[in-house]
């Protein structure tokens, strides 16, 4: 523990040597409408050389309509504003060396010829680039429009969901997702119940961080992807209602509003979800050992009820200082029932000789609850310190009903009734405590440096009846989880630029502990509890990152973070769940973290209208956890286990393009690499020994989104998905593909009305193949199907109110913004 003080003691010891700094120019102005005198944002602001045609610097207005181009070479350069329906404007500008140019304030005109071809409706970039994140808006995702943040992540590029809401990001499952810069009580236990529950409508954009630096928690082997709920801040009040349904017989209804003025932000919403989701799977299974088969298939009913509130407030008491505080919660009532169907006999004969049906009746209550309160204070632009606490609480009481019927068929029939009632109340308690500190030296350095403490602790008592009068406990099937974690960690950043050159220099370090304890019913009634299982961790993760602009306006970027991904208490669990009695899963206590090395080489080519990345990316990971099966008997057996090592390495390839003043379209090309190496696993009870073959595997997948502005103040969006074959711990999981679309209508500024279809092929699931020297298994998966849904949204307030001309602060996810957005 001393050891650990002083090693985090030495990462905030500032830095003391500051590099060279750059004497490049700024260039400075402000965009508004040429009528209304209104600021406009995000108009794109190009610097290009004279005699030439490409830019070589460039940015776009904020929401006050300023613009600021730092770190500009002396010379002759021609300044271009450019708008979607607006008229560009060129103009001719002197750099001298060291100057502060400002041109003041250009009024550009709308373009009266395309207004009367098409009524144009003003539309944000949905994908934005930064040095470390790719930022995806989320109010232009029509399909989004009635849905959940898990189907706005499903349509995200690199970004998969799959039919239990498990997240994946570039083919990993070791992704941290975030709310609002925070965990916010998100565990990979209840991560996909709170996506699914939480509104699409309440999210403002969606981070995808994927190699995160210091500044940020290592958890997560391929990044962070970090939600952002909507926190508008324009001067006055305003608000929308929001109603829909849906052709599986959803609903839903939302409402919001907000209020802002120069001291004093705030705002509420509320939004109710009644949902239905249909759910289908097949799957054969052939032992090798025993000659004999096993053939299922399965339907699901979700109908889960959701209420999401949310509501926060700012007070800025003077001009450097404010209060703020952010208040959420979610209230559910669900009910499913799942129908498992299966059939088993001697292969060779193909004699059937037993059949079972089970059904799954459940019913569950999760709950969760988030506070966070903060104070800040700026003592000038780029310099401030923010202190944030959280608490989150998050429930789940489950009640679940198994009914089994099977049948024998040997000389005569035989049938046998089987019962079983399952009680589960998890719950959890999250207190997070971030200390933030940023000192922008220069125009060309910046510090960074803060603590960030986390304490969890999680409790999942299952209590599991044999009878219908729920009077007599199966003693085998009872448990109590006990999982508390704590963590706290400090870390530093120096970011500079020299001339072209920028760089990031970080360390963070962490130390964490880990408390489980599992408890089964004859050490709960005598009262003699097992003692708990204690793991101390102390772990360096540096961080690296270098950016060189080339004098075309193209930009070369490179990096190198360390991260972790730690096992989460389901995967700690050795309680064994029963809800399919053929297949049984269970955690494993013996687990440790997987340690990762992740570089990245990323290259940003610009056009006027056309915008190309080209990002390789390549990862070491050591202990991975993988899901191992086997099978005793007919019964196949689930859980987790360090097995070895892998490599992967990939090229994602990016293009956004503006087409004929009308099309937006954005394509993303994911290629990897992935290669797992042999493992060998015994199975504790039997002896059993279960093997992995080295296995590698080359595997891409495409996402295209094209949004077309159409006559009448209609746009049009399309959303076309693919993934090829990939390989998979112990087989592989085969190609699969899917469409969404989605068309939206405005009638002024106040009305709108969307109609999406979703999954319009009903292709959206998951097909895998699973093979060991024990069995063969082919199985399909399929959550959802096709949805068409029709939404209607009314906004209301002083719509058209000037911004506060006061500079609003907002906590920033990355040290990077002042070099350089480039928007899509």
């Amino acid at each position: 523990m001393r050891k650990f003080l002083y090693i985090l003691l030495l990462l905030i010891i500032p830095f003391t040597t500051l590099f060279a700094q750059s004497e490049g120019s700024v260039i400075e102005g402000k965009v508004i409408d040429h009528k209304s005198k209104e600021a406009l944002g995000f108009v794109t602001i190009a610097l290009i050389p004279d005699g030439a045609t490409v830019p070589v610097a460039g940015c776009n207005s904020d929401d006050e309509g300023a613009f600021l181009i730092s770190n500009v070479k002396a010379g002759k350069y021609k300044l271009r504003i450019s708008f979607v329906g607006y008229l560009d404007d060129t103009r001719s500008i002197t750099v001298k060396k060291g100057e502060r140019n400002n041109i003041g304030i250009v009024a550009i005109k709308p373009d009266n010829k395309l207004l009367k071809e098409v009524v144009v409706t003003e539309q944000r970039s949905q994908m934005s680039f930064e040095i470390d994140k790719r930022v995806f808006t989320i109010d232009q995702n029509i399909a989004a429009t009635g849905g959940s943040a898990s189907e706005v992540l499903a349509d995200i590029p690199s970004v998969e969901v799959d039919n239990e809401g498990t997240v994946s990001l570039r083919g990993s499952e070791s992704v941290t997702v975030w709310i609002n810069g925070k965990a916010s009580g998100l565990t990979s236990d209840n991560q996909g119940d709170i996506l699914q529950q939480m509104p699409a409508g309440s999210i403002e954009r969606i981070e995808v961080i994927t190699n995160p630096s210091a500044k940020h928690s290592p958890e997560g082997t391929a990044g962070i992807i970090n939600i952002i709920l909507k926190r508008d801040r324009k001067a006055g009040y305003y608000g929308s209602l929001q109603a829909g349904a849906d052709s599986q017989g959803g609903f839903n209804g939302s409402g919001n509003i907000n209020y802002s003025s120069g001291t004093l932000d705030a705002y509420a919403g509320l939004n109710y979800r009644n949902m239905r989701h249909n759910g289908s799977g097949s799957s054969l299974t052939k032992y090798h050992t025993t000659d004999r088969f096993q053939e299922q298939t399965s339907k699901s009913l979700r109908n889960p009820q959701n209420t999401f509130l949310r509501a926060g407030l700012t007070w800025r008491f003077t001009k450097n200082d404010e209060l703020y505080t952010n208040l959420s919660g979610m209230m559910t009532f669900g009910k499913g029932s799942t129908t498992i169907k299966s059939v088993s006999g001697i292969s060779s004969t193909n004699t059937i000789n037993e059949e079972r049906i089970r059904t799954t009746s459940e019913s569950n209550r999760p709950t969760m609850f988030n506070a966070d309160a903060g104070y800040r204070h700026t003592f000038n632009e780029g310099h401030f310190i923010d202190l944030s606490v959280s608490h989150n609480i998050w429930k789940m009481n489950n009640k679940s009903t198994y009914n089994q019927t099977t049948f024998f068929y040997d000389e005569d029939t035989t049938e046998v009734e089987s019962y079983q009632f399952q009680q589960g109340k998890n719950s959890s308690n999250t207190t997070e405590i971030k200390l933030d500190y940023e000192n922008k030296i220069s125009e060309n350095s910046r510090i960074e440096a803060g603590y960030n403490g986390r304490l969890a602790r999680e409790e999942s008592p299952t209590t599991t009846y044999s009878d219908k009068e729920h009077s007599i406990i199966d003693n085998k099937l009872y448990n109590r989880f006990i999982y508390n974690q704590d963590t706290h960690a400090l870390y530093a950043t120096y970011s500079g630029r020299v001339g072209s050159f920028g760089y990031q220099l970080g360390l963070r370090g962490e130390y964490w502990r880990v408390k489980t304890r599992s408890i089964n019913w004859e050490q709960e009634t005598s009262g003699t509890l097992p003692a708990y299982t204690n793991k101390d961790f102390f772990k360096l993760f540096p961080s690296l990152f270098v950016t060189y602009a080339l004098p075309t306006g193209d930009e070369l970027q490179a990096n190198y973070t360390r991260r972790l991904r730690r096992p989460w208490g389901r995967q700690l669990n050795d309680f064994r769940n029963i809800s399919d009695s053929t297949n049984i899963s269970f955690g494993n206590p013996n687990l440790t973290p997987e340690y990762s090395n992740s570089f990245e080489f990323n290259y940003i080519k610009n056009w006027d209208k056309h915008t190309l990345s080209v990002s390789a990316y390549y990862r070491t990971t050591s202990d991975i956890i993988e899901r191992i099966s086997y099978n005793v008997g007919n019964i196949i057996y689930t859980t987790h286990e360090n097995v070895a090592s892998q490599q992967s390495a990939g090229v994602e390839i990016i293009g956004k393009n503006k087409l004929f003043k009308i099309l937006d379209l954005t394509t993303t090309v994911n290629l990897f690499y992935y290669k797992l190496d042999a493992f060998r696993y015994i199975v504790t009870e039997t002896n059993q020994e279960v093997t992995g073959a080295a296995d590698e595997n080359f595997s891409w997948n495409a996402n295209m989104t094209a949004s077309i502005i159409l006559p009448w103040s209609m746009t049009l969006q399309a959303t076309g998905r693919y993934n090829a074959r990939r390989i998979v711990a112990q087989g592989y999981r085969k190609p699969s593909y899917t469409i969404d679309l989605g068309l939206r209508k405005s009638f002024n500024q106040k009305w709108s009305v969307s109609l999406n279809a979703r999954d319009i092929l009903n292709s959206r699931g998951w097909h895998t193949i699973t093979e060991d020297s024990f069995f063969y298994r082919d199985a399909v998966n399929r959550h959802g199907g096709r949805r068409i849904s029709l939404n209607v949204t009314y906004s209301f307030g002083n719509m058209k109110a000037k911004r506060p001309t006061r500079k609003q602060t907002q906590n920033q996810s990355s040290g990077y913004e002042d070099y350089g957005e480039m928007e899509m």
